[in-house]
């Protein structure tokens, strides 16, 4: 469990970035976090990192106070994939990169090689296993990032755009990956513009505005329910948007749903 229990943060100069700010993401859960461009999205997941440290509030890890608690002490727990993954890269082979985690962790020499070989399998990278990071492709050099965190037997990861720039196989590929791993208990936190994300694969989405939660709830209510989508500046997926344009259709989370349930109606009326 992590919770901010009334958060407040700026960067020093007095000007707000997040007030009074309450969250708690349970274990197992799949959240996407969104807003505008500058809302404070970025600042929550590196307040959770411990990148920042709140200007008053307090961050909870399993009911214990983590204020004071560097990134490197609650990378035990928390993966972060940065938006731009080749970033936190530095060494020479894929297997040395996922392996690094591991290390720091104290594991013998025999556990970490299990850890990264497990971590490479569940990730579809064994046969990237000698590669250079650097030449990977944007969604492999995204895997190697989930595969550290994975090696860490971290609970959570945080992943910042991760679907940007991708083609439609590779966002596909990432997504199948953490809704596996999801599934496995391990926590995903997303942020993303990529509101189809949300409707699709997330179970609650958060919304940062005016500097404070502005939504918490199931992605249905925030796209079913919410007139203020522009201001917070979001928009309704197409499937959303067409499935609540038919009369008596049901929520449709995809295009595919959409098609599926079309089908299914001009089946039914033959």
């Amino acid at each position: 469990m992590l919770e901010f229990k009334d958060v407040c943060f700026n960067y020093g100069n007095g000007v707000p970035v997040l007030e009074h700010i309450n969250i708690r993401i349970g274990p197992g859960e799949f959240i996407g976090l969104g807003g505008r461009n500058g809302c404070g999205k970025t600042t929550v997941t590196r307040l959770l990192m411990g990148l920042e440290k709140p200007v008053s509030g307090e961050i909870l890890h399993d009911g214990a106070v983590i204020n004071d608690d560097d990134a490197s002490a609650r990378s035990h727990y928390i993966g972060y994939v940065f938006q731009r993954p080749e970033r936190q890269m530095f060494r020479s082979t894929v297997e040395d990169e996922v392996a690094y985690g591991p290390q720091q962790l104290g594991m013998s020499r025999d556990e970490a090689a299990a850890a990264v070989a497990e971590a490479l399998a569940m990730t579809g990278l064994s046969h990237l296993a000698k590669a250079y990071p650097p030449n990977l492709n944007r969604g492999e050099k995204q895997r190697v990032a989930i595969a550290s965190a994975i090696a860490m037997h971290t609970s959570c990861i945080i992943l910042d755009e991760p679907t940007s720039g991708q083609d439609s196989a590779d966002k596909k590929m990432l997504m199948e990956l953490l809704t596996d791993l999801n599934k496995k208990g391990m926590t995903i936190l997303i942020i993303s513009h990529d509101m189809d994300i949300f409707a699709q694969y997330c179970q609650r989405v958060i919304v940062i505005g005016n500097h404070t939660k502005a939504f918490d709830g199931t992605p249905q209510e925030l796209f079913t329910q919410r007139e203020d989508l522009y201001d917070l500046g979001l928009s309704r997926p197409e499937s959303v948007a067409l499935s609540m344009a038919v009369p008596g259709m049901k929520y449709c989370r995809s295009m595919q749903e959409f098609t599926e349930e079309m089908l299914r109606r001009i089946g039914g009326n033959r």
